[in-house]
């Protein structure tokens, strides 16, 4: 169970990690001025959580199999129990809070709820995807050749991710968002 505790506690850090960035640094502020809307700041920080997990669960399964203790694979009664079963709890439970509207902006729900829900949808879609040779195979092909087709949905939808909150709004560097009061157009 040492493995489950530590995807659960690396999941909870790079939340914690990535929230604390956003809103009380220098960066948040960057990221709100070169960011604009709303829903390209949880894109933005859903992709961030998404790669930071990708990359820390691939390192903890290279733990287990190169026996680096704590280390280990969860099995309940003999059976394995695969990290995109979190993964998929996770984005659940996401899909569930956005259906009911948290964290999306209206009816008042809070800024830091939208955030906390883009970072367990990164953190989810992560576990999921990382597994996503396991669900087109049918078996265990984590590092084969097989196994490579979860790299490459990971890189598809890390990058869906990353080019809906980065695209544009990044590219104006050099720009300072400059508002208009009493403009005509």
């Amino acid at each position: 169970m040492a493995y489950s505790w530590f995807i659960l506690l690396l999941a909870l850090a790079t939340t914690a990690l990535i929230l604390l960035v956003i809103h009380g640094t220098p960066v948040g502020q960057i990221v709100h001025d070169r960011i604009p809307d709303r829903p390209r700041r949880r894109l933005f920080v859903a992709s961030v959580s998404f790669f930071l997990t990708f990359a820390g669960v691939r390192a903890v399964v290279y733990g287990i199999l190169h026996q680096i203790p704590p280390f280990h694979f969860i099995e309940v009664k003999g059976r394995h129990i695969h990290h995109l079963v979190f993964g998929i709890i996770i984005l659940l439970g996401v899909g569930y809070g956005w259906l009911c509207e948290v964290g999306t902006g209206t009816s008042g729900s809070s800024m830091l709820m939208g955030r906390l829900m883009a970072v367990l949808y990164g953190v989810g879609a992560a576990l999921t995807l990382d597994e996503f040779a396991l669900w087109l195979n049918l078996k265990d092909v984590y590092w084969s050749p097989e196994g490579r087709s979860s790299i490459d949905a990971v890189f598809l939808f890390g990058s869906l991710l990353a080019s809906g909150a980065w695209g544009f709004p990044l590219l104006n560097w050099g720009k300072k968002r400059v508002r208009r009061e009493g403009s005509k157009s």
